[in-house]
């Protein structure tokens, strides 16, 4: 019989993760099953916690956020099967992957065992599912925080665009695509294996999860006010008609280089990383219900 742990992020998505606590422990009770809930108490410890405890199946309760963490606690140990229940503000992985994002029903999924393997992607060693990035976007989430202090939801990303483009400054950069070489007055750089992120924004509609290819929105050489209407159609992946400014690629390795440190979004959380940033396919793929 499987043993399943729950690790809840009880912060997630305003508090909706520890809400699904009663659920899950009626659902799991009622059908029988060997299980542990355990909730975070700071960041990272969802990594930890996956790496050192020994179950069959390991349950992201929360957000991209919590899910990365998870993940990347069954990576470093090589064992264990990833399952999700999407409780966070975005849930763009699970967008991708067809859960549910019903706790009910993304719990069904999970009891019901049907698992596929993902290939995770690495951006300077850290291990993403969904999307790593540069540029715009990284100022965006910077700024977002301060903006969900006014206003909730969905908008207040399209506001956190709207402040940043007002300021923001592309870098001139090198990038290196499965060995070929290219310039380019950068504004975003989305490298990933899903489809969404930023709450629903498919920036990279053509991305497949299970393909073992590293999907890549380019966008460059536009104004920040041309960019106020590519961002927009972003949220149903018609953005890809504005072939000039709109490079789409899909490769095994990515690498961008620029005279200047790079700011590197992984899966929602913002890193600062030298002027060098690596992506790449991770040789070890994780099964994950769904």
């Amino acid at each position: 019989m499987n043993k399943y742990l729950f690790i809840i992020n009880p912060i997630a998505g305003s508090g909706i993760a520890k809400r699904v606590q009663h659920l899950i422990e009626e659902e799991m009770n009622k059908n029988n099953k060997d299980f542990e809930i355990v909730l975070t108490t700071k960041p990272k410890e969802a990594t930890l916690i996956a790496a050192n405890k020994d179950y069959d199946i390991v349950v992201a309760v929360g957000g991209d956020g919590t899910i990365n963490e998870v993940t990347s606690g069954l990576l470093k140990k090589d064992k264990g099967i990833l399952g999700i229940i999407p409780a966070g503000t975005g849930n763009d992985l699970s967008r991708s992957l067809g859960i549910p994002l019903n706790p009910r029903e993304a719990l069904e999924r999970i009891l019901k065992g049907n698992t596929k393997e993902i290939a995770a992607g690495e951006s300077n060693g850290h291990h993403f599912l969904n999307i790593s990035s540069v540029g715009f976007d990284v100022a965006v989430l910077t700024n977002l925080e301060r903006v969900r202090k006014r206003v909730k939801g969905r908008f207040s990303y399209v506001l956190a665009v709207i402040f940043t483009l007002m300021k923001f400054v592309k870098k001139t950069v090198t990038l290196d695509i499965d060995g070929e070489i290219y310039y380019k007055n950068l504004l975003l750089l989305a490298v990933g294996n899903g489809k969404y992120y930023g709450g629903g924004m498919m920036v990279l509609p053509n991305a497949d999860l299970f393909d073992d290819y590293l999907h890549v929105c380019l966008i460059k050489d536009i104004s920040n006010l041309r960019a106020l209407t590519i961002f927009p159609v972003i949220f149903k992946g018609n953005h890809l008609k504005f072939t000039k400014y709109v490079e789409i690629y899909k490769a095994k390795s990515i690498k961008i280089t620029c005279n200047s440190p790079l700011l590197l979004n992984v899966d929602g959380e913002v890193l600062e990383e030298d002027n060098e940033i690596n992506f790449k396919l991770s040789y070890k793929k994780i099964p994950v219900l769904s």
